[in-house]
C-alpha cells in the first residue's frame, strides 16, 4: 500500500474525510461553482443536491457574501479576541441574540466545537454553582460531531468504535422519528417521554438534542409536539437544554431556527454550517444570560477557560452578517421550500423501492427498500453513481437517500434531481 496513491490517481499528500481509498473512486476535481452547480475540471457540471455537506445555504459564490468578505478583508482580517473586540463580531452577536432569544454568543470554528463549547459551559456552570449534577442525556441516533466530547454525546456507531475507551457515559432516550403515513408515532412518543422522565430522576446537568431533525443518522424527524414535551420535562427538572442547530439552523427546517418552528427555547444553542452561508468555517454557541452570569466571579477558577485561535474571525463574521441579511430579505426561499418538494416526493414514493418518505423544509428523504438499514449498505453508492452520470451529486447515508439543495435551486434543477433519482431506482429494479 506504500505507493497506493501514486498507482491509483489519489493525490499523494491529501487525506480525505470519511473515505476509504481502497474502495472509493478518486475525488472529482472542482474548478469553480456558482449557484447550485459545481463545474469540474473535465467540463462536467453537477447539481450540488446536498449543499456540499449542508453548508452552502444561498448557493455557491453568492455575490453579496463574497463582496462582504472582500470589503472586510482590506479592513481587518484577524485579531486575537481575548483582548480585543470588533464591529463585525458585535453586530453578529446582537443580531443572533435577537433572533434566538439567547443573550450571549461564544465563537468557535465549526459545528463540533460549537457543541463542545455548549457542553463545557453546561458542565462548568453547575460546578460553579457547587452542584453535583453529573448526568448527561442524549437521544438514540444522535450525531453531534467528531471531536471527543461531541462523539461521546452522539450515538455509538462505526464512527466512534475505535475511540470507545475514551468516551464518557451518556444516558440515552429513544428518538420517535416518523414519516408520511406513520400511525404508531404517538405510542412511541409516549414511550420515549417515559424513558426521559425516568432518566431525569437522576440529577442531570444537561439534555442535548437535534431539534426536529437528526441529520447524519438518516434524516430522522420528530413532531414539534414531542419536542415541546421534552423541553417542558427537561426544564421542569432543572436540567439545562442544549439545542444542536448546527444542521437545522438558518432556514433548513422551514423556519429560521428549528427551535422556533417547534415552539421551544433552549438554554444553549450550537450553530455552524449555514451560519456563514457556507463561505467561511465558523461556529457559535448561544447561551442565556443566566448561564453567562454564572461565570462572573472573583474566583479565577470560575472563568470559562476555552478559546480558539480564530475566535470571532472578522471575515467569518462579515460573511455571517451578509448571509443573515439574505435570509431575512428572502424568507420565502426557506419558508416555502417544503411545498416544492412535496409533489415531487409524492410521485417518487410510488416506486416500490421507496419507503418511509419524509420532508421538512428544504430536506426530503426516503429509505431504499433494498438490504439492511445501514450506513454500509452499498445501495447508496449505487444510487450516487447513477445520479452522477445524470449530472446530480448526492451522498446517501447508506440506504437513506436525501436531497438538501441550496435555497437558490431552480424548479427545473430540483426536477432534474428527482428525475435522476427516478432513473437510479429504475436501474436498481
Amino acid at each position: 500500500m506504500a505507493n497506493f496513491a501514486e498507482t491509483t490517481g489519489w493525490h499523494p499528500h491529501l487525506w480525505h474525510p470519511t473515505t476509504q481509498v481502497v474502495s472509493s473512486p478518486t475525488p472529482m476535481r472542482v474548478r469553480c461553482a456558482k449557484g447550485s452547480e459545481l463545474e469540474l475540471d473535465d467540463g462536467r457540471v453537477l447539481i450540488d443536491a446536498i449543499s456540499s455537506w449542508w453548508v452552502t445555504l444561498h448557493g455557491h459564490a453568492e455575490p453579496s457574501i463574497a463582496a462582504a468578505i472582500s470589503r472586510q478583508a482590506v479592513l481587518l482580517e484577524q485579531v486575537i479576541f481575548a483582548n480585543f473586540s470588533h464591529e463585525p463580531a458585535e453586530d453578529l452577536a446582537t443580531k443572533l441574540s435577537a433572533l434566538t432569544g439567547l443573550d450571549r454568543l461564544f465563537f468557535s470554528d465549526n459545528g463540533s466545537t460549537a457543541v463542545e463549547v455548549a457542553l463545557k459551559i453546561a458542565w462548568q456552570w453547575w460546578r460553579n454553582q457547587g452542584s453535583k449534577r453529573h448526568q448527561l442525556i442524549a437521544f438514540e441516533g444522535a450525531y453531534h460531531g467528531d471531536t471527543f466530547g461531541a462523539m461521546a454525546l452522539g450515538d455509538r456507531s462505526l464512527f466512534t468504535e475505535a475511540y470507545e475507551p475514551l468516551l464518557f457515559n451518556v444516558a440515552r432516550v429513544a428518538w420517535p422519528h416518523c414519516h408520511w403515513g406513520d400511525n404508531s408515532v404517538e405510542l412511541r412518543e409516549q414511550q420515549a417521554l417515559s424513558q426521559l422522565s425516568l432518566a431525569l430522576e437522576t440529577p442531570t446537568a444537561a439534555v442535548i438534542f437535534e431539534p426536529l431533525l437528526q441529520g447524519a443518522s438518516g434524516m430522522r424527524q420528530v413532531r414539534p409536539g414531542f419536542l415541546r414535551a421534552v423541553a417542558e420535562m427537561v426544564q421542569g427538572s432543572g436540567a439545562l437544554l442544549i439545542a444542536d442547530e448546527v444542521f437545522t439552523g438558518f432556514g433548513r427546517t422551514g423556519a429560521l431556527f428549528a427551535c422556533e418552528k417547534a415552539g421551544i427555547k433552549a438554554d444553549l444553542m450550537a450553530l455552524s454550517k449555514g451560519l456563514t452561508g457556507g463561505f467561511m468555517p465558523m461556529g457559535a454557541t448561544m447561551a442565556s444570560e443566566r448561564l453567562y452570569q454564572g461565570f462572573i466571579s472573583e474566583r479565577p477558577t470560575d472563568t470559562f477557560f476555552h478559546g480558539h485561535s480564530f475566535t470571532a474571525n472578522p471575515l467569518g463574521c462579515a460573511a455571517a452578517l451578509a448571509s443573515l441579511e439574505l435570509l431575512q430579505q428572502n424568507s420565502d426561499r426557506f419558508s416555502g421550500f417544503e411545498e416544492r418538494h412535496i409533489p415531487l416526493l409524492k410521485q417518487l414514493s410510488l416506486d416500490p423501492l421507496v419507503r418511509q418518505p419524509r420532508c421538512l423544509g428544504s430536506m426530503a428523504a426516503f429509505e431504499v427498500n433494498a438490504g439492511e438499514n445501514s450506513y454500509l449498505n452499498p445501495v447508496g453508492k449505487q444510487i450516487q453513481r447513477h445520479c452522477l452520470e445524470l449530472g446530480v451529486y448526492l451522498r446517501p447515508l447508506g440506504n437513506v437517500v436525501y436531497l438538501l439543495p441550496p435555497l437558490c435551486i431552480s424548479d427545473s434543477q430540483l426536477q432534474r434531481c428527482y428525475g435522476a433519482l427516478e432513473q437510479a431506482l429504475d436501474a436498481l429494479a
